[in-house]
């Protein structure tokens, strides 16, 4: 089955050419089932490049899924044509009373704050306790997974003197967990972040940490108590995603008169000029398609028992 979002979404066009199979309101009505409904909070700046990523990843497998995009209430992004927001995005504050099977938290570029620095903390704390009640299972991404890391369990996040950048591998910490079933001994993922969370800290709070690197640190963690997994690098990036933050923040360092360092593992012979591989795509599909096969074994039929 595929994913049901708006014919006019711009993800809607970008993935039936990639041959995602995607249906539009009508098609959908006329299928006797009910859809698992995600909601993805989209705290990035490049709304229509991040809803396409996750759309692409929750939208492969057999199931049919409804997509509802939501943004913070209050916060008015700039990078994202109003038109867009207005169109595809529902506020938290009107969705609060329904219930999902799934929500994902993206990462947001706001890591040198402290959280309660964050204009709006207020209210994704109350997001992040709303999902007790009314989510079924929570996906935490980057800085939205450190943020329920320290809501729940007052993991902090540390600054780095320089910035973890580029492909890294990661071992395969459990292989038994549901969550990475056919997933290799190790994988290669995307890493793009200025913070980082210890490994001792995490295990202290009693959390498992399912994909770790000895270079990146922790990378994949459940939390089986908030029915949550947070990933703290990005198996959701395309191809050039890295390519485009690397051209993005010399064009600013050379402003600056600083220097930036290129991603790792990344450009073929560490050249900018030819064509990045995408070494992660197989598992971003495997991890995010075990997630939402979890979700569909476990989560009630009737909506309105979730978080009961």
């Amino acid at each position: 089955m595929p994913i049901k979002l708006p014919s006019t979404l711009p993800a809607f066009d970008v993935l039936t050419r990639e041959g995602v199979m995607v249906m539009d309101e009508a098609t959908a009505a006329r299928q006797d089932i009910r859809p698992l409904r995600i909601g993805l909070l989209n705290l990035m700046p490049k709304k229509i490049q991040t809803e396409t990523q996750f759309a692409r990843l929750i939208g492969a497998g057999p199931l049919q899924i409804e997509l509802s995009l939501i943004r913070m209430s209050e916060h008015q992004t700039r990078n994202t044509a109003a038109e867009h927001m207005e169109a595809f995005y529902r506020p938290f504050q009107e969705v609060k009373e329904e219930r999902f099977d799934g929500l994902i938290i993206t990462g947001a570029p706001i890591e040198h704050l402290p959280f309660e620095e964050v204009t709006y903390w207020d209210e994704l704390t109350e997001v992040m306790d709303w999902t007790q009640t009314n989510v079924h299972s929570t996906f935490g991404v980057c800085w939205g997974g450190m943020a329920m890391l320290h809501h729940f369990h007052r993991v902090p996040k540390h600054v780095l003197d320089e910035k973890l950048f580029g492909c890294y591998r990661h071992t395969n910490l459990s292989p038994a967990s549901p969550y990475l079933r056919g997933f290799s001994d190790d994988c290669v993922v995307p890493v793009s972040r200025w913070t980082e969370v210890r490994a001792d800290e995490v295990t202290a709070a009693g959390l498992p940490i399912l994909l770790g690197s000895d270079v990146t640190g922790p990378c994949l963690i459940e939390d089986p108590a908030h029915r949550a997994l947070y990933i703290l690098n990005h198996f959701e990036y395309d191809s050039r995603t890295l390519a485009e933050e690397y051209e993005r923040d010399r064009a600013q360092t050379q402003v600056e008169g600083t220097e930036i360092q290129m991603p790792v593992n990344y450009f073929p012979g560490d050249d900018p000029a030819e064509t990045p591989q995408n070494r992660w795509r197989s598992h971003a599909h495997l991890l995010y398609g075990n997630w939402i096969n979890e979700i569909y074994q476990t989560t009630p039929y009737d909506l309105t028992q979730i978080g009961r």
